[in-house]
């Protein structure tokens, strides 16, 4: 999964009048008499339907990570307090696989066959959710918006139930690497990787671009906490400019690495691990005290493709800063909330469009229809089609400045293989003054 892009938002004085707007008809309207309000699918009663995830709350990933799910059930329960979806509200179930596939499997048989879920929504993780990928579609499970960045998701002949969420790690590597090849010509660039589909896929959206700038390429295991071979490899090819496409974890670790070996190249981020917060703790902790804040971040370049907490007057931000006040737990209101609240508001987006009887097929027909045509908290379409669960399609360039960030480019957007990169123009439109979509039902 990503984090969300820094641009952040805060709290507006239209909650009082948006509660009264919906509270008399719920998210997509309640179901005329005789009209819905019955069980029309597996997961959907008269009064609720259920959907689960899974996701890291315990282990190694869990930082950051275990903060998405807190995020959407927020969202989802402000949305069940203004009436719900067509007058059902929505159950939301996640559990604990602790990014260990073997739990994975399952949990997810457990959402499966005993809380008998309606959809899967934003299961994490490219190795966890890869294991239930053929179970959940073999029982014609929708497979809503996984979070994570890889090509497996976007398979609708082989695997017709799945769809991805945010942009794709191939697709965000074209990017940066355009990005290198104009404005760093002349580098020569190292590749820090994850060594799975994350840092494959984004090795090759980057070697489209910049192939023969391009001196070492080094992975890690993840788990292995050990970069020092890689890191020195890096310096010992003369790599000025290093690319990573990794976990926030290993953003710490690469940083703490470098500064002991007196090494200072350019580091660009894939938007997965270059969140200030979460990265800033990590190297607190990781070098016992010795770095206290994110400031070794400083000049990062990375990504984004969603307002974040950084710019709390956005309206989107404002928006989700209004549900964790009125519905989150304790702490404060992260980007990996923000990134957890809008996938959930665009579940929302496809429960109004499957209609006042939901099905299963329903829901992944609608998506199919007018996935396309949503627009919601991020910069970029979706690219859903029959032929296409394709998630978000592009990405802005920023660097980190301080706590926030600057824009080194316009938003742009692509597609795989050799598709063009264009500037994406759409002007980015605030929520729905009730904070809720109004997405019509699919005929």
């Amino acid at each position: 999964m990503r984090r969300p892009g820094h641009r952040g938002l805060a709290t507006g004085a239209l909650a009082a009048i948006a509660a009264l707007l919906i509270s008399s008809c719920g998210a997509g309207g309640r179901p005329e008499e005789g009209e819905g309000g019955g069980a029309s699918d597996v997961g959907v009663t008269a009064e609720s339907v259920k959907v689960g995830a899974h996701f890291p709350l315990t282990g190694v990933a869990a930082p950051g990570y275990s903060e998405i799910p807190t995020g959407a059930k927020a969202y989802f329960d402000y949305v069940n307090a203004n009436g719900g979806v067509h007058g059902r509200t929505i159950d939301y179930v996640y559990r604990d696989d602790a990014y260990n596939p073997t739990n994975t499997s399952q949990v997810v048989n457990e959402l499966v066959l005993q809380d008998e879920i309606f959809a899967m929504v934003g299961g994490l993780g490219t190795p966890t959710h890869s294991a239930v990928l053929d179970f959940l579609n073999g029982e014609g499970v929708p497979d809503l918006f996984v979070s994570s960045g890889s090509l497996l998701w976007n398979q609708p002949g082989k695997n017709p139930q799945t769809f991805g969420w945010q942009p794709d790690y191939e697709v965000e590597g074209k990017i940066i690497g355009q990005y290198v090849k104009q404005h760093l010509p002349d580098a020569k660039v190292g590749l820090f990787l994850q060594d799975d589909d994350f840092g494959d896929d984004g090795e090759k959206g980057a070697r489209a671009y910049i192939g023969d700038q391009i001196v070492a390429a080094e992975r890690y295991a993840p788990g292995n906490t050990d970069v020092a071979p890689q890191i020195a490899a890096l310096q010992a090819a003369g790599a000025d400019v290093v690319i990573g496409f990794n976990v926030p974890s290993y953003t710490a670790l690469s940083q703490l690495t470098a500064m002991r070996l007196n090494y200072r190249p350019q580091w660009i981020y894939s938007n997965v691990g270059s969140d200030p917060a979460l990265v800033g703790s990590l190297l607190s902790r990781f070098s016992e005290g010795k770095v206290t804040d994110a400031a070794m971040l400083e000049g990062v370049i990375t990504t984004e493709y969603l307002p974040g907490v950084d710019a709390p007057d956005n309206p989107w931000t404002r928006l989700w800063q209004r549900v964790w006040d009125a519905h989150g737990g304790r702490g404060e209101l992260t980007n990996y909330r923000i990134y957890g609240m809008a996938q959930a508001y665009t579940f929302v987006q496809a429960l109004q469009a499957a209609g006042p009887e939901p099905t299963r097929e329903g829901i992944v027909r609608a998506l199919e229809e007018v996935g396309g045509e949503l627009r919601g908290p991020a910069f970029v379409p979706y690219r859903y089609s029959a032929d296409s669960h394709a998630g978000l399609g592009g990405v802005k360039v920023v660097r980190i400045a301080g706590d926030a960030t600057e824009d080194l480019g316009p938003v742009l957007v692509t597609g795989n293989g050799d598709t063009e990169i264009t500037e994406y123009t759409e002007q980015h439109a605030g929520p729905p003054a009730n904070g809720i979509p109004n997405v019509e039902p699919v005929s």
